[in-house]
C-alpha cells in the first residue's frame, strides 16, 4: 500500500535520478564529442547522421552502462539532505520501522530496475545496432576482427569446414573442404576451388567442385563446374567487431553464443558476460539503492559531502570489482556467469551489515 510518505520519498528517488541523469548525459555528450571531433571532421560525417545516428543512441547506451551508480549516487544525495533537516529523526520518532523506511526505497528501485532490464535486454541494443554502424563507418575503422585465413568451422555437430582463405569485398572463398560425419565415421568429402556467398541465407554457389561419398567399402566419386548448397555458414560469419556485442538483443546474444560453441569457434566468454551483466545489473539497482540509504539515513558532522564521498568511493569500488571478476573470466577461466555476479553478492553483504548497523 502506497501512503503519502511513500510517495513523497518516491517521487524525491525519481526525479533525483532522473535529473542526474540529464546532467550525466549532456556532460557524457560533451566529452565524447571533444574526443572524436578529429574523427568526425577525417572521415567527413554529416551532422545530420552525428545527431541522430549516434548521440540519439550513444545517451541510453552510456546511461545503461553506470544505471546502478545513478541510483546509488541518487540515493545518497536526496536521503542525505532528508537527515540532514531531521525528517528521517522525525520519521523514526513516529515509530515507523527502519524496514518500514525501505518500504518507498524498493518500490522506487523496482521500477528503476525494471526499466534498466527493459532498456539493457531491447531497447539499447536496438539503438545500438545503428551507432555501431556510425562507429565503424566514422569512427573505429580497420577494427573488424573477424578471421578470413586457414578457417576451421563446426557448421554442425557431424559437419565442419575449412576454409583456406575468405574475401569479405565480394563473399568469396577460395580451397574449401566440407567433411561430414555419420556415427564417427567419414562419409563425405566435398572441396572446391571457390565457393561464392548467393543472396538467400545460407546458401553458396560451389565452382570446380569435387564430391566423394563412403558407401561402406565403396566410394562414389562426383566432378562438377556448379552447384549450390546450402551450408550452415553466413559472410557475416567473417566479421567480427569488438562492439558487436552491444548491438545484439539478449536473445540475439544467447543465439550467437551457442551457435559459437556448437561450432567449436570458441571466443564467446566476451558475449557471455555482456549476456549477464543486462539481468545482473538491475539485481544491483536494489542493492546499492540499500547501501545508498543505510550510509546516509543517519546524520552526521560531514553531511551531503561525506555522504556522497562514501558513495563515491563505494561505486568504484563495485566498478574495480566487476572489471577485475570479468577480466579473470576473460582472459582466465572463471566462469563469466559467476564473474558478473560475484560482485553483487559481495555488496549484497555488505548492504546487510550496513542495514544492521543503521539508524533505528
Amino acid at each position: 500500500m502506497i501512503k503519502t510518505l511513500d510517495r513523497y520519498i518516491i517521487k524525491k528517488y525519481l526525479t533525483t535520478f532522473f535529473f542526474a541523469v540529464i546532467i550525466f548525459s549532456m556532460l557524457a555528450c560533451v566529452i565524447d564529442f571533444s574526443d572524436h571531433l578529429d574523427n568526425f571532421m577525417r572521415n567527413n560525417a554529416p551532422l545530420k547522421k552525428v545527431i541522430f545516428q549516434y548521440y540519439l543512441f550513444f545517451i541510453p547506451y552510456i546511461v545503461g552502462l553506470i544505471w546502478p551508480l545513478f541510483c546509488l549516487i541518487s540515493v545518497i544525495f536526496f536521503t542525505s539532505r532528508m537527515a540532514y533537516n531531521s525528517e528521517i529523526i522525525s520519521m523514526i520518532n513516529t515509530g515507523m520501522s527502519f524496514r518500514r523506511l525501505l518500504w518507498p526505497y524498493m518500490v522506487a528501485s523496482f521500477i528503476l530496475a525494471s526499466i534498466n532490464l527493459l532498456l539493457n535486454n531491447y531497447i539499447i541494443p536496438k539503438g545500438s545496432k545503428i551507432k555501431t554502424n556510425f562507429e565503424n563507418e566514422y569512427i573505429y575503422k580497420m577494427t573488424d576482427r573477424g578471421k578470413t585465413k586457414n578457417v576451421h568451422l563446426f557448421t554442425s555437430p557431424n559437419s565442419k569446414i575449412y576454409i583456406k582463405r575468405y574475401m569479405k569485398r565480394d563473399s568469396t572463398a577460395n580451397d574449401v573442404m566440407i567433411e561430414e560425419f555419420e556415427n564417427g565415421s567419414l562419409k563425405r568429402i566435398l572441396s572446391a576451388e571457390k565457393i561464392k556467398a548467393l543472396p538467400k541465407d545460407g546458401e553458396w554457389k560451389l565452382i570446380d567442385y569435387y564430391e566423394r561419398t563412403f558407401k561402406g567399402m565403396r566410394e562414389e566419386v562426383v566432378e562438377g563446374e556448379e552447384k549450390v548448397m546450402r551450408i550452415n555458414l553466413m559472410p557475416d560469419d567473417f566479421i567480427a567487431y569488438d562492439n558487436a556485442k552491444d548491438a545484439m538483443t539478449s536473445s540475439e546474444l544467447s543465439q550467437y553464443i551457442n551457435r559459437q560453441k556448437s561450432r567449436g569457434a570458441g571466443g564467446t566468454k566476451l558475449y557471455e558476460v555482456e549476456y549477464h551483466r543486462r539481468y545482473a545489473q538491475p539485481f544491483i539497482v536494489f542493492i546499492l539503492t540499500i547501501i545508498g540509504m543505510a550510509l546516509s539515513s543517519r546524520k552526521v558532522r560531514g553531511g551531503i559531502g561525506l555522504h556522497l564521498a562514501l558513495g563515491a568511493g563505494l561505486g568504484s569500488v563495485y566498478i574495480f570489482l566487476f572489471q577485475f571478476s570479468t577480466t579473470l573470466s576473460i582472459n582466465g577461466s572463471v566462469s563469466p556467469m559467476l564473474s558478473v555476479w560475484l560482485p553483487s553478492i559481495l555488496f549484497m553483504f555488505i548492504a546487510i551489515i550496513l542495514v544492521s548497523k543503521a539508524q533505528k
